[in-house]
Parts: structure tokens; sequence; C-alpha cells
């Protein structure tokens, strides 16, 4: 099955009513097959958190630095003296999610730095106090990413780490024209097409060419935050997971001048899956699939999208659908995700 055929199966199972697959494979070269919608702009979700990671990296930021040093709306919080590295992990004790939103449902504004302090401050009751060095009890939290993300902007002097990565990273990989924030591809012309999300009464309908996640709507706009806010094509996706693979197949490129940082950013972790930017294949029941190796990492996205990287096949696949459209309550990607990313990792060992 090709992945012009998987796309189209999927979009015909109604998994979602926009699908792009992709996959690519190292044989010597890079070799990447693209299909179903390869134009099309998704919204990426927490596929941005990967890209948070990376560039936080090549921004040379000391991942050991507490986050108040960075971010002054964190000082005098629990957060203050945590360490970038805890929050890329998620291990910084951190609650899962805050509705920083929540002003905009009463017709307010949302104060920025008021709501920093907020996700700085939202700390878990199993997690008081100063963290250990490997950090408390994993929990996936957005809010961690949020920080991190306006600690990356900060150290960089961008608007937002919609822009720091674009900066960063987007831009010197050579797909700054096919993946960034809605602000930075306009600034470069591309106006889309975007791929619809989901119909919200207080955002005015349907969501096209806006970020779906409402947290970093409030605080990015058309920006983006750590956690969500970058759109991408199949093909943009598939350029970054390869360019993560050489770095960690010491092939050089882009990433390859911190490679073993890259490499300690998806090293196995205690506790659980979650590794810091990607997470790790589950031993049962990954949306990974069956075919993806024990040491696979990726990342998936609250709108319907993915990214998996087998370092051991010298595999990347990304599946790209727009499954929140016309709600968030389609669930169908649950059960899609596994065989669609066995159909690719099958198709990528053709290639």
């Amino acid at each position: 099955m090709t992945a012009d055929d998987l796309a189209r199966l999927l979009v015909a199972k109604a998994v979602a009513p926009d699908c792009a697959a992709g996959c690519a494979a190292w044989r010597g070269q890079w070799r990447r097959e693209v299909g179903g919608q390869v134009d099309l702009f998704f919204d990426l979700a927490s596929v941005t958190k990967p890209m948070t990671a990376i560039a936080v990296v090549l921004a040379g930021i000391d991942r050991q630095t507490p986050l108040g040093a960075l971010l002054p709306e964190a000082r005098g919080t629990a957060s203050e003296q945590t360490p970038i590295e805890l929050l890329l992990c998620h291990r910084a004790g951190l609650d899962a999610h805050r509705s920083l939103f929540a002003p905009l449902l009463r017709g307010e504004a949302v104060d920025i730095a008021a709501a920093l302090r907020e996700a700085a401050g939202a700390r878990r009751l199993d997690a008081q106090g100063e963290p250990p060095a490997e950090g408390f009890a994993p929990l996936y939290s957005d809010l961690g990413y949020v920080l991190a993300g306006e600690a990356l902007a900060r150290a960089t002097g961008a608007r937002d780490a919609g822009e720091a990565i674009a900066r960063v990273l987007l831009e010197p990989l050579g797909i700054g024209d096919c993946a960034g924030t809605v602000r930075e591809l306009d600034a470069r012309g591309v106006r889309g097409p975007f791929a619809p999300t989901e119909d919200v009464g207080w955002r005015g309908g349907l969501i096209v060419g806006g970020v779906h996640d409402e947290n970093a709507w409030a605080l990015t706009r058309r920006g983006g935050s750590g956690h969500a806010g970058l759109f991408g094509t199949a093909r943009a996706v598939l350029t970054f997971g390869s360019a993560v693979l050489d770095a960690i197949d010491g092939r050089g490129g882009l990433l390859g001048g911190r490679a073993a940082e890259i490499a300690a950013l998806v090293a196995e972790r205690p506790g659980g899956t979650l590794l810091a930017g990607f997470d790790g294949k589950s031993a049962e029941g990954s949306s990974a699939g069956t075919r993806m190796g024990a040491r696979s990492f990726g990342h998936l996205g609250f709108t319907g999208t993915s990214l998996w990287i087998d370092p051991d096949a010298g595999v990347v696949v990304t599946l790209l659908t727009n499954r929140v459209c016309p709600s968030r309550g389609h669930l169908a990607i649950r059960a899609a995700r596994p065989w669609a990313h066995d159909a690719l990792w099958e198709r990528a060992s053709e290639i």
C-alpha cells in the first residue's frame, strides 16, 4: 500500500476529512514518499513539542538552567528553580493542564504574565518542594511546554516559541515555507491551504488557519507556544524526523553538531515512556503499531497528527489528519493509528 493509498483509505473510512501520510527510509540516502493532501498544512498540535525540545538544544540553552533565570514570571513560584530539562521530560511536577484561556470565555482579555505565573505555580500535591535530580514522577504536561517555549523565546529574543523555532530550526532546515506558525508562514507569503479543525462557537465557528489548542490561541494567537502552534505539511514533518535520525546516527546535517544532546533527549528515562520532547514506544498497545522497534520514539498530536522514528530500521513515518473536524469527539483515529503506522513502516522498507 502506497502512502497515497493509505491516505485515501483513511478518508474513505471517515477517520478524518483530510489526510496526508508519509514515510522516509535511510538506504545510504534518504528516500521519501508522501501521499494524500501533500500541500495541505495541518495543525501539528503536540507534534510541536519535539520541535520545541530540539530548538532548545539548537539555541544553546543549558537544560540545567532554572526556569526562573529565563522567565521572570516564574520567580517566586514553585517552578522557579526547576531546570528546563525537567519541563521537557514532563518531570517538573506540574499539572497536566490548566484552562489559561478561561478569561476569553468571559469576554475578557488574557493577562499573559498572570497565565505564565499560574502555569509555573501549578504543582501537583504529590510533587512538593525542590525536585530530585531525576525529577518527580512523570506526568504528561502541556504546562511544562508552555513554560519551556516561553523560556526559549526569552533566551533567543523572539516574540514567542513559534518564532524561535522557525529561526533556529525550521528555516535552517530548509522547511520554513512548509512548516511554522500562521504568522511566520504569512510573512513568507504562504497562506495555506490549511486543513480545518473544530467548529467552536466561542471562536466564531469552524477554525481554519488558527491554532486549535485553546491555550496556545490565548497566549500567542497567530504565533506559537511551546506545546502547540505549528502547522506543517507531511514532507516538512518527515524532513524534521529525518534530521533528528541523522544526528543520532552520526550523519551530521543541521543537528549533527548537537548529536550528543539530541541523543540525550531520546534516552530512556525511569518511570515510564516519556522522554524529552518525544515519547518512547509502549511495550503493549502502542499507537506506533507493531512494526516500529522497541527503541522507537515519536509524538502524537490531539488534532490527529503523529511522528514516529525507528532508529534501528532507519525509518521515519508521519500521519497528519484533522480528525477533530468538526468535533473533537470523533475518535476513529485511535483505532486507525497503529495499523496506519504499520502500513507506513512496511512501505518505507520497500522504497
